[in-house]
């Protein structure tokens, strides 16, 4: 293993961890108030999974065998998942 190598993987536990979960927790406050779920009941029960989601996020970083996938998956999800919860939330304002 290389610093580089150890670097990026931390970069992507790091970074990438807390992008997938920002994508997780818009689209899912943003799924639960269009449900009709108060704001403040949806964002307590969004924020207690974040931390498994992140942690699951985090572990994988290490174990998985292909960066490109870690990026890909992170990074591509954080997108997709703030991109929907952004549309979401145009369609109820």
């Amino acid at each position: 293993m290389t610093a580089t190598h150890i670097t990026s993987r931390i970069a992507a536990s790091l970074l990438g961890g807390w992008a997938f979960v920002w994508g997780f927790s818009t689209l899912g406050i943003t799924g639960l108030v269009a449900l009709g779920q108060p704001y403040d009941e949806a964002r307590t029960a969004v924020m207690l999974l974040a931390f498994l989601v992140f942690l699951t996020a985090f572990c994988w970083t290490f174990a998985a065998a292909s960066m490109a996938r870690v990026w890909a998956v992170l990074g591509g999800g954080a997108l997709l998942m703030t991109g929907a919860a952004w549309l979401l939330q145009r369609s109820l304002v």
